[in-house]
């Protein structure tokens, strides 16, 4: 089994501690090693360095060497452009079809996701290789909800292929079956979201999968013609022509491997699996993960509160004392170039916050 880490993004939620220069993945934000290195050392135990991959932009090429300096350098795939997961899964795939068998599995994760339960993954992980190498099919993770989130899309099950109890995993007497996919939903309203956790037949679209290299690749040939092509073009240029794969890879549709791929084709299968899995999305994502004081209140440093109640207070300044008074669920974060004052709720706003000083800064040029 190979492992492919997406980890090309910004991460704008994140902003001001996550910056271009310094994106959320390669922060300390959950403990003392960053996101990259922690999903890394997830698969350790089940998959060695020299089979794990990164693919990145190429202009965070180095923060991943610094930060994984035990992989190959040539495990490091590098994109030119951000052009979504289909782009750079087909990426990582035609250069893996090159190294390793066709019928090899890839494990395909996100840089900046939170996986609990290690164990018990790392066992789901190597029961699904199996099983995908053997039935050819695309498969993803599903997350057992446990609440109506409405941050997530959604997958639903249909039939389930493996009713032989004897196919079935079982871990600390729970059995995870594995299902058809009947269909990919969007982030659903509150309503839909409770209507979909009534039916029992949902799971949180977790963004992971796993799949054999030929099954990916004939995938694109099928439902992604014009992408395929560019790939085929590309494979052209790998050897020796880095300015060529630029000037293919700026053409190429920016889609999503879910709407490109998993909801067209007809051999996509989903696992829903409790790992205690967290997508890190937002700084009030971060803020429920935290160990809090009796008011509900994190601080990263040292900090005065008065009257202050379910506060995320996160400062870069150790010697500078942070006083808060009144404050309720709000995120504060400073760095040395800014801070950060939002309430909770509105967390995954901080984006827009990111765009208006992109266009300042544009404006000023």
């Amino acid at each position: 089994m190979i492992a492919l880490i997406m980890a090309g993004g910004i991460g704008t939620r994140f902003w001001p501690l996550s910056t271009q220069e310094n994106p959320k993945q390669f922060l300390n934000i959950l403990g003392e090693k960053s996101m990259i290195r922690q999903t890394v050392d997830r698969i350790l135990p089940q998959i060695k360095s020299e089979d794990i991959y990164v693919v990145t932009n190429i202009s965070q090429a180095s923060l991943v060497r610094k930060h994984l300096p035990e992989l190959p350098e040539d495990n490091i795939i590098s994109e030119p452009y951000g052009r979504n997961t289909a782009a750079c899964i087909g990426l990582a795939a035609i250069i893996l079809n090159k190294k390793y068998p066709a019928e090899e599995t890839m494990l395909v994760l996100a840089a900046d996701h939170f996986i609990g339960k290690q164990t018990k993954f790392l066992k789901i992980i190597d029961y699904c290789s199996n099983f995908v190498k053997e039935e050819k099919k695309l498969l993803t993770f599903g997350i057992q909800p446990h609440y109506p989130a409405t941050g997530y899309g959604y997958i639903e099950s249909g039939k389930e292929i493996s009713s032989d109890e004897s196919r079935r995993i079982v871990i600390q007497r729970d059995e995870y079956p594995i299902y058809n996919v009947k269909q990919f939903k969007e982030k659903p309203d509150l309503e839909t979201a409770k209507d979909f956790i009534a039916s029992g037949n949902f799971a949180w679209n977790s963004g992971m999968f796993l799949w054999r290299i030929d099954s990916i690749l004939q995938a694109f040939e099928e439902f992604m013609p014009e992408l395929n092509f560019k790939l085929g073009e590309i494979k052209k240029c790998l050897a020796d022509d880095p300015a060529g794969i630029a000037k293919i890879y700026k053409d190429i549709p920016s889609i999503p491997i879910d709407i490109g791929v998993m909801e067209k084709a007809d051999n996509t299968v989903v696992i829903p699996v409790d790992i205690d899995w967290n997508d890190i999305g937002s700084w009030k994502t971060v803020a429920e993960m935290m160990d809090k004081d009796e008011n509900g209140n994190f601080f990263s440093a040292a900090a005065l509160s008065i009257d202050s109640k379910n506060n995320y207070v996160l400062s870069t300044q150790k010697d500078k004392p942070i006083a808060i008074i009144g404050i309720e669920d709000c995120a504060i974060v400073e760095t040395t170039d800014a801070l950060l004052i939002c309430k909770k709720d509105k967390a995954q706003d901080v984006k827009r916050i990111v765009n208006i000083l992109e266009k300042r800064k544009n404006a000023r040029q």
